[in-house]
């Protein structure tokens, strides 16, 4: 019998923002899987900042997705059917085939979750990519170190709330936060951080000033433009920048310069800037996966999630996301987590 499902595809390329008409949702049928292959009904799927980068033509880390294809990102599902030894009917799973309610996949290219008694939701987020990604740049790419001052901008967003927390449990000695709205800062004094503010309320050179009179040691950046400028000047002699994401930036229509005075900063201080995928880490996978479920089980680590419900709301979370509507993870949920 075919296998009817909903797929979200790209309709279109964005000019700058991109909009509801940049989407099309649209009705598929699948062949009964072949050997090897696993249908998948989704539970829940990501929604993620580097998702517009692949909206867009261009060289860059990975392939841009095609107008009229579907569109790719984390999911988690339960394995319905199954013509694969390896993953049994009824397994939880991780894909890379969000923007669907079911897909027929290779059993290789799915990943059997461990039963944890977590919400299933978290391994999009703190558990996820997400985490990971905050783990491994700030202590393997950031170098962070026992006492050091920290900036996050982005901070109330999925990984910039980890990275802040991730600080705090290993005695950061300042953990300073940016974030869009004042309910967003309350949240992270909230979980922690020992300064935020709302970069809406001046200029971010001089708020960062009033946070970190200091300076800081560390800065872990997903906003880029204005931010990125002002940490630098703050960072300390032989300072870290992580640069993980400039979300400020997905939507520019016309090349954004860079930070002022970048080079003299460079040399003067000996900085280290350097950018992260979160796929040049994967070896730190169960390493981050064993400390980080031990923060959440003792309870010193908080977790914040936005869901939205229904396929048909993908894409306005998606928006919503690029618009900063989320604090902590953005998820989809598609159908009632299992039991």
């Amino acid at each position: 019998m075919p296998i009817h499902a909903r797929e979200w595809h790209l309709a279109a390329r964005p000019h700058g923002e991109p909009t509801p008409e940049d989407f099309r949702l649209v009705e598929v049928e699948h062949p009964d899987p072949a050997e090897g292959q696993v249908v998948v009904r989704m539970v829940a799927m990501s929604v993620d900042p580097y998702m517009r980068g692949r909206m867009r033509l261009g060289p860059s880390y990975a392939a841009p997705w095609e107008v009229g294809e579907v569109m790719k990102g984390g999911a988690v599902g339960r394995v319905v059917e199954s013509r694969s030894p390896d993953v049994p009917e009824g397994a939880l799973v991780l894909t890379d085939a969000a923007w669907r309610d079911v897909a027929v996949l290779d059993a290789r290219h799915v990943r059997q979750l461990p039963a944890t008694g977590l919400p299933l939701t978290w391994s999009l987020g703190v558990l996820g990519m997400p985490g990971l990604t905050a783990y491994a740049g700030l202590f393997r790419v950031g170098a962070f170190r026992e006492g050091d001052a920290v900036f996050v901008s982005g901070a109330a967003g999925a990984v910039g709330s980890a990275v802040g927390q991730f600080a705090r449990l290993r005695g950061a000695s300042a953990v300073v936060g940016s974030a869009g709205s004042p309910e967003k800062v309350a949240w992270l004094r909230e979980i922690g951080f020992t300064a935020a503010f709302d970069y809406h309320d001046g200029r971010v050179r001089d708020l960062l000033a009033q946070a970190a009179p200091d300076g800081v040691d560390v800065f872990f950046d997903n906003v880029g433009g204005e931010h990125l400028d002002a940490a630098l000047g703050a960072l300390h002699v032989h300072g870290r920048a992580v640069i993980c994401g400039s979300i400020s930036n997905y939507n520019a229509t016309e090349t954004v310069p860079g930070p002022r005075n970048f080079s003299s900063l460079m040399i003067s201080k000996r900085l280290a800037v350097t950018g992260l995928l979160v796929s040049d880490h994967t070896d730190l996978h169960r390493e981050f996966t064993e400390t980080v479920s031990g923060w959440i089980r003792s309870g010193d680590l908080v977790v914040r999630e936005t869901v939205y419900e229904g396929l048909d709301n993908a894409v306005p979370a998606f928006l919503d996301l690029l618009k900063g509507a989320n604090t902590g993870k953005m998820v989809v949920r598609l159908a009632p987590d299992p039991d």
